[in-house]
């Protein structure tokens, strides 16, 4: 009997490979316009830490008035992805789709999901980097530098925060923050960005007692503002074989991240905007108002949009290409958890801006022949649906999963919601991708969701860029 999921598995065992090759081969007779390695010269992931379909839909309605007007929603290649860690029960789409709780059993955290989408390989919950041995693993960063490109992570959140240290650092425990901290610092990256100053809080003001636990001591925060090579004992990498330390250049203002968005650019950034934990999620106002920007923005922080877009440019430099992982939706995570709907939504119409910003990029500086956008999430948390869903009691007694859409109520307005959760979730998450190699994804995706279609695993999309570009 034919069996599609088996069919194409076999498939992708034999095709991926010679797809793979025949695609180095194409780039490598492409004169001066390949790059250095096989692959993608170029690849921009952006993740919304906490982004699940619903969350997608719901911000899509807020900004165009129809589910599916975003930007990234047009993206050619369009699947689902399992999240679940080597912690988690795997994913059972017979169960999934016949009972509303079975989501809510054990799902993955933040750290292992990091890991498994920056590495390729799935660990324990709280793992950064390591396998189920507390072993490093490399990661794409790292990849990325092995085949001679720039590297980076940007994000809305705590630099040093589970999303951004899996595509960098190697620990046991994610909240070894200090080590993250240190490791990012003294990593080959060429760009860090996000939030984490240590001496501002969550509404930019001044701490009367700084924290520079934040960026692991104050000897290294003096070594950025410095621009030294060297604290604690450990001096920063010369990342151009010139045989000298290539020291950081620190940013920390609007008008800083903003001129680094054209133009030339130092070899290396990091970028501390003026506040403790996010951008604009924790400011102060109503955080469980059920309507988006009622408090203003921070004008004291840049927008992630911007500093997606400084640290590309600065990536750009590189002429063998770049990784860069943009956790721009970084907060959606933590507004989830409270289920605060306005900053939520705030949150992923931030996000959305972001990834317009880097499709502007591609359109105007490079081009999907060279660059691979992917658009994706960690893991859904808050279990957001339309209203009255849930495991339903009918009249006859029999007991129906029910997972109502969410709808919407015009541009501008809030959208019809409702959370289920206050955790993590085991849903599936979409995945969208576009430009070079994004046609290889297909050949992953040989798993099979009724209310999704296929979908690839959160380790697959590392597997194939390292296989594209080694």
């Amino acid at each position: 009997m034919y069996n599609a999921r088996t069919s194409r598995s076999r498939i992708r065992r034999i095709i991926i490979p010679v797809v793979a090759a025949a695609f180095a081969m194409f780039l490598a007779g492409c004169g001066t316009s390949a790059p250095a390695k096989s692959g993608p010269k170029n690849v921009i992931v952006l993740i919304g830490d906490g982004m699940g379909f619903a969350h997608v839909t719901a911000s899509s309605y807020y900004e165009t008035g129809t589910p599916d007007g975003l930007s990234y929603q047009q993206f050619p290649v369009q699947y689902g992805m399992s999240t679940y860690s080597a912690s988690g029960i795997g994913y059972n789409q017979v169960e999934a789709n016949s009972d509303f709780d079975y989501f809510k059993k054990r799902p993955t955290d933040s750290a292992a999901a990091a890991t498994a989408m920056g590495t390729g390989k799935k660990s324990y919950n709280g793992a950064i980097g390591v396998d189920m041995d507390k072993e490093p693993i490399i990661n794409l960063c790292e990849i990325a530098e092995k085949a001679g490109k720039a590297s980076g992570v940007a994000t809305s959140v705590n630099f040093p925060h589970a999303t951004p240290a899996g595509y960098i650092a190697h620990t046991e425990r994610r909240g070894n923050l200090q080590d993250i901290a240190r490791q990012m610092v003294f990593s080959n990256a060429e760009v860090i960005m996000g939030a984490g100053h240590p001496l501002y809080d969550n509404d930019g003001q001044l701490l009367e007692t700084p924290d520079f636990s934040r960026v692991d001591t104050e000897a290294v925060w003096n070594m950025l503002v410095s621009g030294g090579t060297e604290a604690d004992g450990n001096t920063v990498q010369d990342i151009d074989g010139d045989g000298k330390a290539d020291a950081w250049t620190l940013v920390e203002t609007p008008d800083d991240f903003e001129a680094l968005t054209t133009g030339a650019t130092p070899k290396r950034v990091f970028g501390l905007a003026r506040t403790a934990s996010t951008l604009q999620q924790r400011r102060a106002g109503d955080r469980k108002t059920e309507v988006a920007f009622q408090t203003p923005f921070l004008e004291t922080v840049p927008s992630i949009a911007t500093i997606t877009k400084a640290a590309i440019n600065v990536l750009s430099k590189n002429p063998n290409g770049f990784f860069l992982m943009v956790e721009a939706g970084g907060a959606v995570d933590w507004a989830s958890h409270s289920n605060e709907s306005g900053r939520m939504l705030e949150e992923q119409i931030e996000m959305n801006r972001a990834v317009d910003a880097v499709i502007e990029w591609v359109e105007a500086n490079s081009s999907w022949e060279e660059t691979l956008v992917i658009v994706t999430a960690d893991h859904e948390t808050g279990y957001l649906c339309g209203p009255e869903s849930g495991n339903i009691t009918g009249e006859d007694g029999k007991v129906t999963a029910v997972w109502n859409p969410i709808t919407g109520n015009g541009i501008g307005e809030m959208p019809n919601m409702a959370w289920y959760s206050g955790g993590h979730t085991n849903q599936l998450v979409p995945f969208y991708a576009k430009g070079a190699g994004s046609e290889l994804f297909e050949q992953y995706a040989d798993e099979w969701d009724a209310k999704h279609g296929y979908y690839i695993n959160n380790t697959e999309y590392a597997q194939l860029i390292e296989r594209l570009w080694d």
